[in-house]
């Protein structure tokens, strides 16, 4: 049976390829391969400056430019790169006993809403919404999240962020309807966010009920975020920014004295992290077409 993350990357190239071909990814092919291959040089420039050789071959480093090129529109090729680069960097050198606190390609998507608002903005329009294709990125997610046993996450965040948006938005707004809220899980690049990015192992927590619990905040917070400043795509990612930081804590088994410091590390990250959220959240929000 193939690695897992070799399973990743397979089903994430065959939803950018049917976006290529059906939906509206812009980037050409030429981009796309050259990217490809800048991300597999700077891993491996990271794996040596780790380990002082080539150890295996990396494949979520290529997932993780994939999930960047298919959630990012910018006019700048090297926007892309320097924020691949920048998760790169933190997947490899910002780790507490081999557990990451941020998801690689939600990082770089946040470091390129954070340096480049005016250049650089998360669309979820870039896959369409063929249901077709929405039926076939479900059928591509749950084939992984049974194997690494993360299968209760989307089915739990589904139905808290369905929950709470009728509670806290739709009832508060009465112009706003429900299906509207229902509408965006037909956005095939909402339902990778979901199956894909939300779910990374490295990043969630292990036990089942600690699964629950994240999938309910996770909800919680992009749901606040919608009722105190407009529903904005941002906020989804927003939530995993701030809570993947707590994995560790949840995650790791250590002395009292190695838990202290993880908790003073994990207060000085959700502090940086705050900022950020806050400076973005700042900005004017942004209105994206994908006419294809």
């Amino acid at each position: 049976m193939i690695h897992p993350q070799l399973q990743q990357l397979i089903n994430l190239s065959i939803v950018l390829l049917l976006g290529k071909y059906v939906a509206h990814v812009y980037l050409s092919w030429i981009t796309i391969l050259f990217i490809l291959f800048f991300t597999l040089s700077v891993e491996y420039l990271m794996i040596y400056l780790k380990e002082k050789q080539f150890i295996f071959f990396s494949f979520s480093s290529l997932s993780t430019a994939i999930g960047v090129m298919l959630m990012l529109v910018t006019p700048h090729t090297w926007i892309i790169m320097l924020i691949i680069v920048l998760g790169l960097v933190q997947k490899h050198f910002l780790q507490w006993d081999r557990y990451h606190f941020f998801n690689p390609s939600n990082f770089a998507l946040m470091m390129g809403l954070l340096f480049f608002y005016s250049d650089a903005h998360i669309v979820l329009g870039q896959l369409g919404d063929e249901p077709w294709l929405v039926g076939l990125v479900i059928i591509l997610g749950i084939s992984i999240l049974f194997r690494v046993d993360r299968w209760i996450i989307p089915l739990v965040f589904s139905i808290s962020y369905l929950l709470l948006q009728y509670l806290f938005i739709v009832s508060s707004d009465p112009v706003l309807i429900m299906e509207e809220i229902i509408y965006r899980f037909y956005s095939v690049s909402f339902i990778v966010f979901i199956l894909f990015m939300l779910t990374d192992p490295k990043t969630t927590p292990q036990k089942y009920w600690q699964q629950i619990f994240f999938s309910i905040f996770i909800a919680l917070e992009a749901t606040w975020l919608d009722h105190y400043y407009g529903f904005r795509v941002q906020h989804l990612f927003m939530s995993l920014f701030i809570l993947s930081i707590f994995v560790p804590i949840l995650t790791v088994e250590k002395e009292k004295n190695t838990k202290q410091q993880l908790f003073i590390v994990t207060a000085i990250l959700l502090l940086l992290v705050l900022s950020a959220i806050i400076y973005i959240e700042i900005q004017p929000p942004y209105y994206f077409e994908m006419d294809g």
